[in-house]
């Protein structure tokens, strides 16, 4: 039975969900702080959980302070923590240390069948000489996250200036690597190793969005962790603005995990009784990378929110016209895409005032009487009498100099006072923090989508916050700024609950989960090239399930990179994710258009699957080649691409693992059309596998597992589908 139950708090706290525990030791009146977090050692009685605690205490060997220290989840110098602080402020230059006192504790804990005790707990904290209120909030979600956040309260009658608020968990001493990302325009997420070595790694973003080189997921490992195997715990900051994250290991054998936003000089300063809240922060453990990201799709895949209609087929208007937008050029656009299976038509840039390139008319957010004399009515009825929903691109948190609302506001664009940013893509930022600016960007685009059937917007943001102030002030103002973003969409998704909005920045900028609280799917990258996607793709999902990621068929050659790709290696990277194409239609061969419509059917078919589906990749040894793919919650079936980034040093290839099968299963494998013709020389040679057959092999999880089967030698950057089905 389930039950929520209000429970008084004990000195030590157990929570268990889905293979994961927490304990949390709240004895004394100092802050909770983290006894394990890591695999579930199974239900701990009262004894063995004071045991544990006696287990864990530090010996008192060092000298910041006689005794042993302990590091709470917000760490304070006035326990003798000498490492990043959890609160950084001051009033006026004095009581920059915290000395917190909790006063009282709420635990909420949901009781489930199996064992599984996930919950809340909520500990209130005074320091009553600093004059600060503390309310700390730390989960256990039924998915085994760990979820952690922070209100500081101002108590006196004078303001307190907030700098930093970190939230931490700790990590055993077996976690001796780190992995986190790095990356920029069209090469977003790239992955990259440390050692975890004592000293503190920091990564700060200061562009005002999540970021291309944000840290993303910042992971600790034991030595080698992959894909499959290894312990790995993680930390994600739910934030889109300016953020922290750090991996800091001290010589008190203390290591831990970090993150909470950035603040800039002067951003927030409490007055009395006023408080800041942190973003949620998260963390996850797991065996391997997988099963942390498992973890993270499960909890997004919970929302009441999450997209629950079968992710429709887009076809997007920017690489096929650019801002060359005509009505019958887009009719016949939409035309051919209505033919291959398309069921989402989405008009990109252009659209609106004298936008007729990317230099003016941001802020301008009326239909251009110039391209659009009849309005938009013309296109969005043909594009829905095809069947098709209607989407539209929009950038609202932009403006260009050249344009009629900054010619009316030039106080709208945000600066630092007497002197405006330099421009980027002749781009400034409108201040939506401004109560007017506000009103008119929510006015604009509620009559967008009031007046015409918009079920979709591509929501963009193509430039870094720099020099980000309130006019005429100059004071920062990225904090407020990402708060009114949220604001914005919520208040649009209010009024229009139908509406999917998609989080695109500059491609693959602004990709957290805040956003996604607001949001129903991320444009991952700029760069549809199919080879760089499939990097790019693989690391975006370590956080964001497949039906969230934007992924789409483009060009035979590449707009971003001049590189060129055959159809099936391009619809096979863009299969896995939410299906799109960006290429003009209207220039393919008949041959080819007959071939995409064979993808777009096999995605229809398979997305019940990828978008419910577990989410492997293998640990290949070989660098050239990877496998990945979806299985079933149930393990019932699993689909799986086979790929070849370049030439192997191997010939024939080695087997090939298929990972996350039911290993007492029996699985019938075999090849999956379209994406069954292994591109090589063997094969225009004649020279078959011999199990690449419409019948396949049939074999149990566990030989698949183990010692897997024989991958057909491939062309660079090509690849295969296989489908596995128990038998």
């Amino acid at each position: 039975m389930s039950a929520d139950s209000l429970t008084p708090v004990p000195d030590l706290v157990h929570l268990r969900a889905a293979g994961t525990a927490l304990v949390l030791d709240l004895s004394g009146d100092t802050l909770p702080r983290v006894l394990h977090w890591g695999a579930d050692p199974g239900d701990l009685s009262g004894a063995r959980l004071q045991a544990l605690r006696l287990a864990s205490l530090p010996q008192p060997v060092g000298f910041s302070v006689d005794g042993p220290v302990e590091v709470s989840v917000l760490p304070e110098q006035s326990a003798g923590w000498l490492g990043t602080p959890g609160l950084v402020g001051h009033r006026g230059g004095a009581h920059f240390s915290s000395a917190f006192r909790v006063t009282r504790g709420e635990l909420t804990v949901d009781g489930r069948d199996g064992g599984d005790r996930p919950g809340t707990l909520v500990v209130h904290a005074r320091d009553e000489a600093a004059a600060l209120g503390l309310t700390l909030t730390v989960q256990l979600t039924a998915e085994g996250l760990v979820r952690q956040r922070a209100t500081l309260t101002n108590l006196a009658d004078t303001p307190f200036a907030v700098d930093a608020v970190h939230l931490t968990l700790p990590v055993p001493p077996v976690a001796v690597e780190l992995l986190d990302f790095t990356g920029r325009h069209l090469r977003e997420r790239s992955p990259q190793r440390t050692a975890f070595t004592q000293g503190l790694r920091m990564r700060e973003n200061r562009t005002g969005r999540t970021g291309f080189d944000a840290a993303f997921l910042l992971a600790a490992g034991t030595q080698g962790f992959g894909n499959r195997g290894g312990e790995v715990w993680a930390v994600h900051t739910a934030w889109s603005g300016n953020h922290r994250t750090f991996a800091e290991r001290t010589f008190h054998s203390v290591a831990l995990l970090g993150s909470g936003e950035l603040l800039l000089s002067g951003e927030v300063l409490l007055g009395p009784d006023e408080s800041y809240s942190t973003p949620w922060q998260y963390g996850a453990y797991g065996r391997g990378l997988d099963e942390v990201s498992a973890r993270f799709h499960r909890r997004l895949r919970a929302r009441p929110q999450h997209p629950s209609s079968p992710r429709p087929v887009v076809v997007n208007t920017w690489e096929a016209v650019y801002f060359d937008q005509d009505l019958e050029r887009l009719k016949r656009l939409a035309d051919a895409a209505a033919a291959v299976g398309a069921e989402r038509f989405v008009l990109d840039d252009g659209w609106f005032g004298a936008r007729r390139d990317d230099r003016r008319a941001l802020g301008d957010w009326y239909v251009s009487d110039e391209v659009w004399p009849e309005g938009l009515g013309p296109l969005t009825g043909h594009v829905t009498a095809l069947g098709m929903e209607f989407g539209i691109w929009v950038e609202p948190e932009m403006i260009n100099e050249d344009s009629d609302l900054a010619r009316a506001h030039p106080d709208w664009i945000m600066a630092t006072g007497g002197r405006l940013p330099g421009a980027a893509r002749h781009q400034q930022v409108l201040d939506l923090a401004r109560p007017e600016a506000y009103a008119y960007i929510l006015e604009r685009l509620d009559d967008l989508l009031t007046t015409y059937p918009v079920s979709y917007l591509k929501w963009d943001h193509n430039r870094d916050l720099v020099e980000a102030g309130h006019r005429p002030t100059g004071r920062a103002g990225v904090h407020d700024q990402t708060l009114a973003v949220y604001r914005l969409l919520d208040e649009l998704r209010s009024r229009h609950p139908g509406v999917e909005i998609e989080s695109c920045s500059s491609g693959g900028g602004r990709v957290d989960l805040g956003i996604l609280e607001r949001t129903d799917r991320v444009w991952v990258s700029d760069c549809i090239d199919a080879l760089e996607r499939q990097r790019i793709q693989r690391w975006t999902n370590t956080l964001i399930p497949l039906e969230l990621m934007g992924t789409h068929v483009g060009s035979p050659v590449s707009h971003t990179t001049g590189r060129s790709h055959p159809l099936d290696f391009r619809a096979g990277t863009a299969l896995f994710g939410h299906f799109g194409i960006e290429w003009d239609l209207t220039s393919a061969p008949p041959e080819e258009l007959e071939r995409l419509a064979r993808w777009v059917a096999l995605y229809k078919e398979l997305r019940p699957l990828l978008h419910s589906g577990t989410a492997v990749h293998g640990d290949h040894p070989d660098p050239a080649y990877e496998v990945h793919g979806v299985v079933a919650e149930d393990a019932s079936e699993a689909i799986y691409a086979l790929v070849a980034h370049g030439t192997s040093e191997l010939y024939p290839t080695g087997p090939v693992r298929l990972p996350g099968l039911d290993r007492d299963a029996v699985y019938r494998v075999c090849p999956q059309a379209p994406g069954d013709v292994p591109d090589g020389n063997a094969h225009h040679w004649g020279l078959r596998l011999p199990w690449w057959t419409p019948k396949g092999v049939e074999l149990p999880g566990a030989v698949l597992a183990d010692a897997g089967l024989q991958a057909p030698v491939l062309y660079p950057e090509r690849l295969v589908l296989v489908r596995a089905t128990r038998v």
